[in-house]
């Protein structure tokens, strides 16, 4: 009669299957969420927003700007964001939280920013004055595009992003800590080959290669190993 095999309890530590899951769908949500929402941003902030007819001496003129003409500060929030969402991978800890609600706030800003660039007709009106000369020109037949609304899209994306890492940020791998283990591993490997050398059995005099071997290693094929292993200790 044999015993039943007894289940080895998990590590408190060790996270389930669904959290490890949940924690690797975050990460690839929040990169993913990130880089898209800076891309809509900065695509938008690049597209005319506004539209409209000034008028002149000579009747009217068209006048048109772009996202950047109205406001500058999506497209300047993106740029912190993105850099912010790379900067999450090269800190831990209290620093992690930090650039994640740095994310977050960066998002939002760019949100509400292009929420109230989106009926903002002051660069069209300021164009219309260099045009015309006067201090104060009228500027008729506003129309506003929806790219503002893409923008403020984009900013979602990234609010969701930093959102994520602000929740899940705390068990996303980090630069500095893959490179300390590779590190740590090249070194144990160099450790290990240089023991596997030293306690290696001496060379076979009837086998050629062994002997051109050790003569590479700065060892005497002639001598015992007794006596390399003490000349090396002195």
């Amino acid at each position: 009669m044999t015993a039943a095999a007894v289940p080895q309890p998990r590590a408190e530590n060790e996270p389930s299957a669904p959290a490890a899951r949940g924690r690797r769908s975050s990460l690839a949500i929040a990169l993913l969420a990130g880089a898209l929402g800076a891309a809509l941003v900065l695509l938008a902030t690049s597209r005319k927003w506004a539209e409209g007819t000034a008028s002149v001496a000579q009747g009217s003129l068209p006048q048109s700007a772009n996202g950047d003409d109205i406001t500058g500060l999506p497209g300047a929030l993106a740029i912190v964001g993105l850099a912010a969402l790379v900067a999450i991978f090269a800190v831990r800890r209290l620093g992690r939280g930090a650039v994640s609600a740095l994310l977050a706030l960066s998002g939002a800003g760019i949100v509400v920013s292009s929420a109230l660039g989106a009926t903002d007709k002051a660069a069209l009106e300021e164009k219309a004055s260099k045009v015309s000369g006067l201090t104060h020109s009228p500027i008729h037949d506003v129309a506003y595009t929806p790219w503002p609304w893409v923008a403020a899209a984009g900013g979602v994306l990234l609010l969701l992003a930093g959102v994520l890492a602000l929740g899940y940020g705390r068990h996303w791998p980090a630069m500095s800590g893959r490179y300390e283990r590779a590190g740590t591993a090249g070194t144990a490997g160099t450790v290990g080959r240089a023991r596997t050398r030293r306690g290696g059995p001496a060379p076979d005099p009837d086998r050629p290669e062994e002997l051109w071997k050790a003569l590479d290693r700065g060892e005497d094929p002639t001598r015992a190993p007794a006596r390399q292993d003490a000349e090396r200790g002195a």
